[in-house]
């Protein structure tokens, strides 16, 4: 038909596009293989996407026994490898698994593996803690242990978990280490080897300036004074003013007492951290504020773990919103707690791949988003 010779042209066009935008591609990143563990397969799909390449093939399964078995499905050798994993869900198990693939690659003769953990895990374990008053349950054998206030100040002797896990991570063969607003920036010393920790700062000016109408007449908020130096960055970048609130802790998780140092009066209050976990605190934050006068409150955090009443505590507190960013998977968060909102930081770890591959300076995102 003579119709048919058109399309027929046009089908052969596309085809040839797609042909030269694939051959271009391959000639911009050739040598790069990018896996993903089985914690966060739709953040690694995003990155992937964004950099015009393939995911590469990997089978992941257990024995009977529950150890954790993984076959890398293709050739790595000489190739530059990324596995992306976060330290997510089922923490250990994810753990093992990111260990298991690093060595696997490193062996099988990969030229250099970059573990891409958007979400580092036991970062808040990065210190011996000083001991404190009251008690906390632990789990030992399956049988609950209460812990006295007299016992509480041998915590002490606790391990600093985070470095274990860099050295762990050493030992698989990791030669690169690539995570997302570390809970303590010390972290980066406990490695052997180059770590580059992204900043989401960037990320949440733009959501800031997009979605908050009010932003002019903001205060970023920090929930405790470790976190001041996060929000006053915020806040010179904004050109607005901070606060902070000073709290006290009977036992983890839980929060004493809260004192808030600024002053919020009809002014939007943001409150800014690096996670979030049972939310007692940033909750318990945003009672504060109101009571002192600020108009709205959001709360802004890097990673949203969301464990235990984290859910239950933001549907029932005054948030307008709880915005996070999808360093952790948030779908199911977000189907059950319509205050959530989640910031896509794929473009950000897929620039910094980028840049690691082709051996270009990573600075730029520390405060800059790529498009």
């Amino acid at each position: 038909m003579p119709v048919s010779q058109p399309v027929r042209a046009k089908s052969l066009l596309r085809a040839n596009l797609e042909n030269s935008r694939g051959r271009l591609l391959q000639s911009r990143m050739p040598n790069i293989k990018v896996f993903s563990g089985t914690s966060h397969p739709d953040l690694a799909q995003r990155i992937v996407d964004r950099l015009g390449i393939d995911i590469g093939k990997v089978v992941t399964k257990k024995f009977s026994n529950l150890e954790t078995c993984v076959e890398i499905g293709e050739s790595v050798r000489g190739e530059d490898v990324y596995i992306v994993q976060s330290g997510s869900g089922e923490v250990n198990d994810n753990l093992m698994e990111l260990l298991i693939m690093i060595n696997a690659c490193k062996i099988a003769s990969a030229s250099r593996v970059t573990a891409v953990i958007p979400c580092f895990p036991y970062a808040r374990q990065d210190k011996k803690d000083k001991g404190g008053d009251g008690g906390e349950k632990s789990n030992s054998n399956k049988s609950h242990i209460v812990m006295k206030s007299n016992e509480w100040k041998f915590r002490s002797r606790a391990p600093i978990s985070a470095k274990l896990v860099a050295n762990m991570l050493s030992v698989a063969g990791a030669d690169h280490i690539i995570t997302m607003d570390l809970h303590a920036s010390q972290i980066q010393g406990f490695f052997d080897i180059p770590v580059d920790n992204l900043f989401a700062e960037p990320a949440v000016l733009k959501w800031i300036k997009e979605n908050i109408a009010e932003w002019r007449n903001s205060i970023i908020v920090s929930p405790d004074a470790g976190g001041a130096k996060r929000v006053t960055s915020i806040a010179d970048r904004l050109n607005v003013e901070f606060a902070l609130i000073h709290k006290e802790r009977k036992k983890a998780n839980e929060v004493a007492s809260m004192v808030l140092v600024g002053d919020v009066k009809d002014r939007v209050a943001i409150l800014v951290d690096d996670m979030a976990d049972t939310c007692g605190t940033i909750c318990h934050a945003a009672e504060k504020l109101l009571e002192a006068g600020a108009t709205k409150v959001y709360a802004i955090l890097t990673h949203g773990i969301f464990s235990g009443p984290a859910i239950s505590r933001i549907n029932n507190a005054c948030f307008e919103a709880v915005v996070v960013t999808n360093t952790i998977p948030q779908d199911e968060h977000m189907k059950d707690c319509p205050k959530i909102q989640c910031i896509d930081v794929s473009m950000m770890f897929a620039e910094a791949v980028r840049r690691t591959h082709n051996g270009e300076s990573v600075s730029y995102l520390f405060s800059n988003v790529p498009y």
